[in-house]
């Protein structure tokens, strides 16, 4: 049997106005193995509910000594016990379905939802937010998915276990009907304190991933500055922290597991204690005793599944919250539904804020006296964050942001390299020829990088790409930006962790390979500043000087302290 456990390439768009319209959104774009997993599950139970009815027909058929009847409600135990096992394997293969399908479309959503949001995200949510999602609150709304299965098919089972007593025994069926109510509602105290509790335990995991997270990234640095134990301690203390909230959690869920124990129990108890006295008064035979028995015995396992519905589509509301709470940001910058009529213009891509006018066709260099202003300059000129910036003299805002993105390239001295074949991080868009590989690497001086490695380009890079040094991943990054070869590349401190041999050869290399297009470096390496056609210094966020290296060296004592480092 062939059965499709994925979710569409398309997972549709998702309704974020609350965790509970998520939750349906999840149950409704995957309604065919949702119906057929619930139908598959009533069936399921109803052959289980059946058992101990045909069972006692079975024993009256005995007691009356009526062969043919013994014979026929033999079979039907027989074809009872094979419904269960058909419906029960068909239940498991679609709730497989249905988990997988709410988890991973809940992958897609979110990851859709962090490409689309780009810069905005690391500002507007911590990484173990992030990360969180896709270790635990997945399995919660795939969980939350699952149990409906089961949920669905043992309430229609009790429903008719409760018929077939009240047709068979008013007051057994009295009691049962009575009974499941009291049941929830007795544990419906429960479900708030869970609630708040998992909600606080899923945020305190969150910060704890992000501690870590960050203790990872910096471990070098950590452990040049002796600061190992000091972050240490915190991650102890926050995981402490965690544990305590997790224990919190577990007192409420083993009141629960309990309650899934204790009050079935009870009921059961009472069913079966009434239809003992009903039996030896003679309001029913023998074999009706060993059903009734036979239900309440059964009744245990529909029970416990009705609190555990309630114990998971609690926790999935709790993850739920936290994927719409991601679904509901909106990207701080926007752009233009569609192009102007003239398409993407050239010239002059100008930051009114600052005066920094970037030439269409020539190496620019940026040298700021404070580098965050070169940062907070190129993030405008990308449009990552807001500022009045025009290319040819159309606003930035008015164009599509993602015709923005494939024109503008911003490549930025932190940004990672993911894991996966080398040659497929350094050619993201999957177009590049051998010989365009090749002049990359010469240009960004990365060939010694390759040929260190066993396998070249088809070599598998770490994460992080933490397999290499510092300039070494410096120089691969640059190999990235050059082979996406965009109309503009806004390179920031491309050179700062290479040495000054290397760094030389970049420089004369990257205004050849970028010659006739338009590219601005932020830097104040005087080896790059001096390869640039006009250079422009910037203090206090605007430009105060423009003109050659040497010029600006001469005319300019702010720019001289700034590129020489005050000396000389």
């Amino acid at each position: 049997m062939t059965m499709r456990t994925l979710p569409a390439a398309d997972p549709g768009t998702p309704d974020a106005r609350s965790p509970l319209r998520y939750l349906w959104w999840v149950a409704r774009v995957q309604g065919a193995p949702m119906l057929l997993g619930i139908g598959m599950a009533v069936l399921w139970w109803l052959g289980q509910a059946l058992v101990p009815a045909a069972l006692g027909r079975a024993i009256d058929a005995l007691v009356a000594k009526d062969v043919s009847l013994l014979v026929r409600w033999t079979g039907v135990v027989l074809a009872l016990g094979a419904v269960q096992a058909v419906a029960g394997v068909l239940r498991h293969r679609y709730a497989v379905v249905t988990w997988l399908s709410a988890a991973y479309r809940t992958v897609q959503v979110t990851a859709r939802q962090a490409a689309r949001l780009g810069a905005t995200l690391p500002r507007r949510l911590s990484t173990g937010e992030v990360v969180s999602v896709g270790n635990s609150d997945i399995a919660q709304i795939g969980n939350s998915m699952d149990v409906l299965l089961r949920g669905s098919g043992a309430f229609v089972a009790i429903v008719a276990v409760t018929v077939i007593l009240l047709t068979t025994s008013a007051p057994l069926g009295l009691g049962v009907l009575i009974g499941v109510p009291l049941m929830a509602v007795a544990v419906a105290p429960l479900l708030r304190p869970l609630h708040a509790r998992q909600h606080e335990q899923r945020g305190l995991q969150g910060d704890l991933a992000t501690r870590a997270a960050d203790i990872v990234a910096g471990l070098r640095v950590l452990r040049g500055i002796g600061g190992e134990q000091v972050f240490a301690a915190r991650y102890r203390e926050e995981s402490q922290r965690v544990r305590h909230a997790g224990v919190r959690v577990a007192s409420v869920e083993s009141a629960l597991e309990g309650a899934q124990i204790l009050l079935p129990g009870l009921l059961i108890g009472c069913v079966t204690w009434m239809g003992a006295h009903f039996a030896l008064e003679g309001r029913i035979s023998a074999g009706q005793l060993v059903a009734f028995y036979g239900y309440a015995v059964f009744l245990i396992a529909p029970l416990r599944t009705l609190t555990e519905v309630a114990d998971k589509l609690t926790k999935g509301h709790v993850a739920a919250r936290r994927v719409c709470h991601i679904l509901s940001l909106e990207p701080e910058m926007t752009g233009a539904a569609a192009l102007p009529g003239g398409g993407i213009p050239g010239g002059t891509l100008l930051d009114q804020r600052s005066g920094v006018a970037v030439p269409p066709g020539r190496l620019t260099a940026l040298a700021a006296a404070v580098p965050e202003d070169a940062i907070a300059i190129a993030d405008r000129l990308g449009r990552y964050s807001p500022g009045e910036v025009t290319l040819g003299g159309v606003p930035l805002g008015d164009l599509p942001i993602a015709e923005v993105r494939r024109h503008i390239l911003v490549a930025e001295n932190g940004a990672r390299l993911f894991t996966g074949r080398l040659r497929d991080e350094l050619d993201v868009r999957g177009g590049a020829t051998d010989e365009e590989m090749r002049q990359a690497l010469y240009a960004a001086c990365a060939d010694d990088v390759i040929e260190a490695l066993p396998e070249g380009l088809d070599g598998h890079v770490a994460e992080a790409g933490r397999e290499f040094s510092g300039g070494q991943q410096q120089r691969l990054r640059l190999v990235r930006a050059l082979l996406a070869d965009p109309e503009i590349l806004i390179l920031v401190e491309p050179t700062s962790a290479v040495d000054a041999h290397t760094e030389a050869r970049v420089a004369e290399r990257l205004a050849k390979a970028r010659a006739g297009r338009t590219t601005l470096v932020c830097t104040t390496s005087p080896l790059v500043l001096d390869r640039a056609d006009l250079v422009l210094y910037v203090e206090d966020g605007v430009v105060l000087a423009e003109g050659g290296h040497r010029e600006l060296l001469a005319a300019e004592p702010g720019y001289r302290s700034t590129v020489t480092r005050g000396e000389g």
